[in-house]
C-alpha cells in the first residue's frame, strides 16, 4: 500500500484534532476565566531508503541519507495562560487576579482543592464565600474563608485579598481574613476538569503540592485581587477563525492525497485487464 495514503490519513486525524480544539475555544469565547488551547504537530518517524555515507579523503564525497516521512501526529495540546480582558461589573464579590496566580476552591473544608481564574463568587445562606458551583473559597494559609459575622452589613475586598468590613459609622475595619492565591510554576501542566477548574499535577508544581498564599505579594509573585471586575476568556476570535481556515484547507489537502493515492492504486489494478 502507498505510504502517501497513510500520511494523508494521519494528516486528516491531526487537523481534526485541531478543529476540535478550535471549536472548543470558540464555544468558550464568553466563558469567565477560560484559557484557550492550541494544537502542535510533529512528524512521525521517517523510513530510510538508504543510509549515510561518510566522505573518504582523496576518493569520494559523502552521501546524505534518503528518507521518506510517514505522516504527522499531535505533539501537544497546550493551554495558553495569557490574561483575558477585564469586564467591570461593580459587584463587590466579582474578583479578578491582575497578574499571576489562581483562586483556590474546595468542595468541603479539607477536601480536594482546585484552581480557577473565574472569580464570580457569592455568599450562600450560611454567609460562606462560594463559587457558582457551591465550592468554598480557600483563604491564605489554608482552610476555607470563614463565615462572615451577621453584624457585617457591608464589606470590600482589598488588592491583597483582605476582606474589610464597614461599620455603621462608615469606618473600614480590617478583618484579617485574606482570600488565598496559589502560584503555579508551570500553569501549562494543570489539568482541566471542567467548571472553570484546574487540578494540580506533578508537572505543574513539584510533587503536585498546592499552597494558598496572600495576593499582591511582590516577594511571592502573586497578582493583585481587583474587586468589581471579572477576567473574561482570552480567546481571540480573529486568530481562531484564521486557524480554522488553515485547518480546513489542511484537512482538504490531506483528503486529496488519499484520493490521488487511491487513483494510483486503481491504475495499478487496471494494468492487467
Amino acid at each position: 500500500m502507498l505510504r502517501s495514503m497513510y500520511s494523508g490519513v494521519s494528516g486528516m486525524r491531526g487537523f481534526q484534532a485541531k478543529l476540535d480544539v478550535i471549536g472548543n475555544n470558540i464555544a468558550n469565547v464568553n466563558t469567565t476565566g477560560f484559557k484557550a488551547g492550541r494544537v502542535m504537530f510533529k512528524d512521525i518517524l521517517s523510513q530510510s531508503m538508504s543510509g549515510v555515507t561518510a566522505p573518504v579523503a582523496g576518493s569520494n564525497g559523502g552521501v546524505n541519507a534518503k528518507q521518506v516521512g510517514l505522516g504527522v501526529s499531535v505533539s501537544a495540546i497546550d493551554t495558553i495562560h495569557t490574561p483575558g480582558s477585564a469586564m467591570t461589573t461593580n459587584v463587590p464579590l466579582d474578583l479578578r487576579i491582575d497578574g499571576d496566580g489562581f483562586f483556590v476552591v474546595t468542595p468541603t473544608d479539607g477536601g480536594p482543592q482546585y484552581l480557577t481564574r473565574a472569580g464570580n463568587f457569592s455568599l450562600d445562606a450560611e454567609r460562606q464565600l462560594v463559587n457558582s458551583d457551591g465550592m468554598l473559597v480557600v483563604a491564605a494559609g489554608g482552610g476555607v474563608v470563614p463565615q462572615l459575622d451577621d453584624t457585617i452589613k457591608s464589606f470590600t475586598i482589598g488588592q491583597d485579598g483582605q476582606i474589610v468590613s464597614v461599620d455603621e459609622a462608615g469606618n473600614a475595619v480590617p478583618s484579617g481574613i485574606f482570600i488565598g492565591i496559589a502560584k503555579v510554576v508551570n500553569p501549562g501542566g494543570l489539568e482541566k476538569v471542567g467548571g472553570n477548574l484546574y487540578r494540580v499535577t506533578p508537572n505543574a508544581n513539584p510533587g503536585g503540592t498546592l499552597e494558598a498564599v496572600q495576593a499582591n505579594d511582590s516577594t511571592l509573585g502573586t497578582g493583585a485581587v481587583i474587586s468589581g471586575e471579572l477576567e473574561m476568556s482570552n480567546v481571540d476570535l480573529t486568530n481562531e477563525f484564521t486557524e480554522m481556515i488553515v485547518a480546513q484547507r489542511g484537512f482538504q489537502a490531506n483528503s486529496k492525497i488519499i484520493t490521488t493515492s487511491d487513483e494510483i492504486l486503481q491504475t495499478i489494478v487496471n494494468l492487467k485487464q
